[in-house]
């Protein structure tokens, strides 16, 4: 059975570096378009190559948008993941640099390169696509299928405004553009990922069996790790590596709904949030597959063989 070919725009970002790792170790990555979000774009696409060298992969890395595409963003994720995004560990500077292609336009020519092949991964706020389908309205025609992380699909966000998840809520209008043009998606939203949590020392165990990629986010991971101790939430939650899981084998969905779901752009306390017609009041197409549960184990299994302790 051939492998997955992935087109994956990311923020990397500790929870990225896990998903792109479980990529690598289960499909084939065509390139990472990089946002910022978790950090600055400067870091993002850094840690990109980073992990790029990590893997010995080739795959090319291509610049995206500095910034969401109206407001500036009210906050980061640097207290979680550091402020290089990579738990502030020091790695070397990256061997290759970032193509200079940008992320949007690289996103378009893949596409119409290989059209109908490339499952789109959206680990990012989704700045490069939505500046993507406003060049080139077309493009969902082209995709095999569109993954999403991102969303709280019951208000049960993690960011500032309560409602609201970060992608999501780093760039509203972005996530609106790109809600309204695919006429279907996977969205994998916070409150799934945090159902689909591991046990500390199960997690622990993973490291400690596993490979030079297994080392590396034991380090990375530290930050997030203290940050999350501090604020009593326990156990190991990887929203982009559940997103991937998802974008790897679609079998692994166990239990999911398809609704309409679209994006607040105004709201004083709401900005930002995902609102799902649950009860089709609207009579607007049902456009995402709004991931609720997994097979559990075969998602640990696929994180257990990208650490090398499968």
């Amino acid at each position: 059975m051939s492998k997955p070919q992935l087109l994956i725009d990311t923020d990397p970002g500790v929870d990225d570096a896990l998903a792109i790792m479980m990529a690598h170790a289960h499909a084939d990555i065509a390139a990472l378009s990089v946002a910022a979000g978790n950090v600055g774009l400067g870091h993002t696409v850094r840690n990109a190559r980073t992990l790029r060298d990590l893997l010995g992969a080739t795959f090319p890395v291509y610049a995206g948008c500095p910034s969401p595409l109206v407001r500036a963003p009210d906050e980061d994720a640097a207290f979680v993941h550091g402020m290089d995004g990579l738990g502030d560990v020091g790695f070397p500077e990256p061997k290759a640099a970032a193509d200079a292609e940008a992320a949007a336009l690289a996103l378009l020519r893949l596409t119409r390169e290989r059209p109908g092949e490339l499952t789109l991964v959206a680990l990012a706020p989704l700045t490069n696509l939505a500046l993507a389908l406003r060049l080139d309205p077309t493009l969902p025609q082209r995709v095999k299928r569109l993954v999403v992380m991102g969303g709280a699909v019951t208000g049960r966000g993690n960011t500032g405004k309560v409602p609201a998840e970060f992608n999501i809520g780093f760039d509203p209008e972005a996530a609106h553009v790109v809600f309204e043009a695919f006429p279907a998606f996977d969205l994998v939203d916070w409150e799934a990922t945090l159902r689909h949590g591991f046990d500390d020392a199960e997690f622990d165990a993973w490291l400690a069996a596993g490979d030079r990629r297994a080392e590396f986010f034991g380090q990375v991971f530290r930050t997030a790790r203290d940050y999350n101790a501090k604020h009593d939430r326990h156990g190991v939650v990887a929203a982009d590596a559940l997103a991937m899981a998802v974008a790897i084998d679609p079998a692994i969905v166990t239990r999911s709904e398809t609704r309409a779901v679209a994006v607040e752009l105004d709201g004083r306390l709401t900005r930002g949030a995902t609102v799902v017609d649950w009860a089709n009041r609207l009579g607007r197409p049902a456009q995402a597959r709004i991931v609720l549960e997994v097979d559990q184990a075969r998602f640990a299994a696929m994180v257990r063989k990208a650490l090398g302790a499968a």
